[in-house]
């Protein structure tokens, strides 16, 4: 089957200002099995506006993927390590993908209890 339902699996957005805090963000998600993968795009600008000025910003973009029943530890780590003090953090739902692929982000965001050693 070269596609699966994927209902399961999210990817999230979030953005860093600069490319050494999105590495270390996506790493320490990775290493805790929050998220499969994070993959950082470096080169983004970002106008918005903050404190009532209009504002403009290099960031580094990341998208991160792992399991909807991971978002609340995701939510969580995100709160306690994003170096923002409003930090964006948006859920996009997987509609299908490569059945391989969202096995591996499933095995490599289980739970404990259905998690590899």
């Amino acid at each position: 089957m070269a596609y699966d339902s994927a209902a399961d699996c999210v990817i999230a957005l979030t953005t860093l200002g600069s490319l050494e805090e999105a590495r270390a963000l996506v790493r320490r998600l990775v290493d805790s099995r929050v998220v499969a993968c994070g993959t950082v795009l470096a080169g983004a600008v970002s106008i918005y506006r903050w404190e009532g000025k209009v504002t403009e910003s290099s960031e580094a973009v990341v998208l991160l993927k792992t399991q909807r029943e991971r978002w609340e530890d995701l939510l969580e780590a995100v709160k306690r390590d994003h170096p923002y003090e409003v930090p964006e953090l948006l859920q996009i739902p997987v509609q299908a993908g490569l059945d391989r692929y969202l096995e591996w982000v499933r095995a490599e965001t289980a739970t404990t209890e259905g998690r590899r050693t």
